[in-house]
């Protein structure tokens, strides 16, 4: 006899395992059930408003509890892999800049992409392989993110300004939370002259008084 999956049964499973996000494979896998019988469930408590679509992929949808969505950077790692959250995001979250950056913008060695999941842009700058570092764990609302560390998001963000994709959007950015021969080391990786001037204009700006408004 085909085994019967219990929705509450699965929510106790899913939430013992601390697992935020999964595919119908996981729960084939985890409940030792057939691929069909877990998409069918799936599918059924996504109707039902038990579960949430977060992203739609012919390889494995991703899905949450409804009442259990993750945090925004751990949608953020997952939905698009291999992926690191950075840029604006990541001078955010480590208060180099003073502004709340409400899309998340990580990057990949994949191709560029965006998504929008539940009102929030998801999106994913491509660079190279060989600078795919500088990021690193950080715990945040009981998960486990990979975001990168303050020089590495500069270094990222500068990289973009350089090749004229993005705009040096920020005024003030906070350099006293800046190890700078830190961020040198991942400017050198990237390998473009432009961001050397890059650094040098940010740290004039950021040694020039500020203006009295």
């Amino acid at each position: 006899m085909a085994k019967i999956l219990n929705w509450h049964s699965f929510r106790n499973r899913i939430k013992e395992k601390k697992l935020l996000i999964f595919t119908p494979y996981d729960v084939a896998r985890i409940f030792g059930v057939s691929s069909v019988a877990a998409n069918f469930f799936v599918f059924r408590n996504t109707k039902k408003g038990l579960l949430v679509r977060l992203k739609k992929s012919q390889k494995g949808s991703l899905y949450c509890l409804a009442e259990d969505v993750p945090d925004r950077f751990s949608i953020a790692n997952r939905i698009y892999t291999p992926s690191y959250v950075s840029f604006d995001t990541a001078l955010s979250f480590h208060n180099i800049i003073p502004e709340t950056v409400y899309s998340i913008t990580s990057a990949t060695t994949k191709s560029t992409r965006e998504f929008r999941i539940q009102g929030v842009l998801y999106i994913y700058h491509r660079i190279k392989r060989s600078a795919y570092t500088g990021y690193r764990p950080v715990n945040y609302a009981s998960s486990t993110i990979l975001m990168a560390s303050p020089e590495k998001a500069l270094a990222d963000y500068l990289y973009f300004v350089a090749l004229k994709k993005r705009a040096l959007n920020y005024e003030r950015l906070d350099l006293g939370k800046i190890a700078k021969l830190r961020l040198m080391k991942f400017v050198r990786i990237f390998d473009h002259a432009a961001m050397f001037d890059l650094v040098e204009q940010i740290y004039a700006d950021f040694r020039r008084p500020a203006r009295i408004r």
